[in-house]
């Protein structure tokens, strides 16, 4: 990347310049090159080179003079502006039921995307063949070549550690075990990432949601078994292995019933347990059957009880609620009410703002971030 950006020249200082340069430039507005010296606090001839160097690259282009009705004197300003085009990204879902691709530029406009269901039993091989689809029919819509990707980054259920496997991922057939990562980079040229879907959420909503501006958030993605990603200080928090914020794994210490016990209105564990299930569950609950209600009282106590133990251990500012919780009626109040009764401080509990798009959103902003770690590097290209 380096080279991309100096033309070829790795010296240390003309890779600073030239990241000072294009860092003054990515916010989309054109400027000239009075102003870009004045921005960066370079000299002109070095803004001159950098510039040239850039515009070789193909990051930088140079735009028309802006008009001022004639009243310009003298030779006119030249006018540079960043190619958001010059690449782009994606941001991918690979969720149980849902596949979600976001194709955007380099400065994260969204350029197209696709959704599409899949099935629930769908194995590994079936699941990654619909990606790949999406993924064609997107570019191929769009007409962007693959090549010109920088980045995909994949949000998905389950641990998921830092190489792109999938730890443990019971949601979806074949999945625990599975290398996604490597699966996934002998479709792209460029760099692939792979994350928690509930990590991905809590930074899509960081960024353009209900979290913006706050430092430290908890977003529970609330589902069969719920999971959630944190926040500290506006950073993902991980965890050594990956599995940070996998609170659906709590009844297992005994504490709790299962959740086909707990939405059950008949004594007996609700099976299959599958979306529709609980789906049926809450309808009735909302139509005022009593004993749906008290199914759903429930599941909503256990949810309390997984995300205090969060709110507990990382005191966060905000909690965002989203997943199919985040259509249920009246689940904030119960949610502040409990976590004020369980937590020493309790936090602001909101509802997410970004619906189903809000995974593939943050993969997209992962995304982002990788670029913008390329585009702003100053160390020497690896030999």
């Amino acid at each position: 990347m380096a080279d991309r950006l100096t033309g070829g020249d790795s010296s240390l200082l003309r890779r600073i310049n030239a990241a000072v340069t294009l860092r003054a430039l990515r916010d989309g507005q054109s400027l000239t090159l009075t102003q870009l010296v004045g921005d960066t606090g370079l000299s002109r001839p070095t803004v001159e080179g950098v510039i040239e160097g850039l515009m070789e690259a193909g990051l930088v282009a140079e735009v028309e003079p802006v008009q001022d009705n004639g009243r310009q004197r003298g030779r006119p300003a030249r006018w540079f502006r960043f190619r958001a085009e010059a690449g782009h990204i994606l941001g991918i879902e690979i969720g149980v039921h849902d596949i979600r691709v976001t194709l955007a530029d380099l400065t994260g406009r969204i350029l197209g995307g696709d959704a599409r269901a899949v099935e629930e039993t769908r194995d590994a091989e079936g699941r990654l063949s619909c990606v790949r689809t999406a993924v064609a029919d997107v570019l191929r819509k769009a007409g962007v070549s693959r090549d010109s990707l920088w980045t995909v980054a994949v949000g998905t259920p389950g641990i998921v550690d830092r190489d792109g496997t999938v730890r443990l991922g019971t949601a979806m057939p074949g999945w625990t075990g599975l290398d996604l990562g490597a699966r996934l980079r002998r479709s792209f040229r460029c760099p692939v990432v792979i994350e928690n879907d509930a990590n991905l959420a809590a930074i899509a909503e960081h960024w353009q949601g209900a979290a913006v501006g706050k430092g430290d958030v908890v977003f529970v993605m609330a589902g069969l078994s719920p999971g959630a990603g944190s926040l500290i200080n506006g950073r993902l928090h991980r965890g050594f292995g990956g599995a940070a914020g996998e609170i659906g794994a709590l009844h297992l210490l005994g504490q709790e019933a299962t959740p086909e016990r707990l939405l059950s209105t008949t004594g007996k564990p609700l099976d299959p347990l599958d979306e529709a299930a609980v789906a049926r569950v809450l309808r009735l609950a909302r139509e005022g059957d009593e004993v749906a209600q008290v199914a759903m009282d429930r599941f909503l106590r256990r949810l309390v009880h997984d995300v205090a133990a969060l709110v507990l251990a990382l005191d966060p500012e905000l909690v965002v609620v989203g997943g199919w919780a985040a259509g249920l009626d009246g689940v904030l109040e119960p949610l502040r009410e409990q976590l004020e009764l369980y937590c020493l401080r309790a936090p602001e509990v909101v509802l997410a703002a970004l619906g189903e798009e809000v995974v593939a959103m943050g993969a997209l902003r992962v995304a982002l971030d990788h670029v913008e770690e390329q585009l702003f590097a100053v160390d020497p290209p690896v030999r």
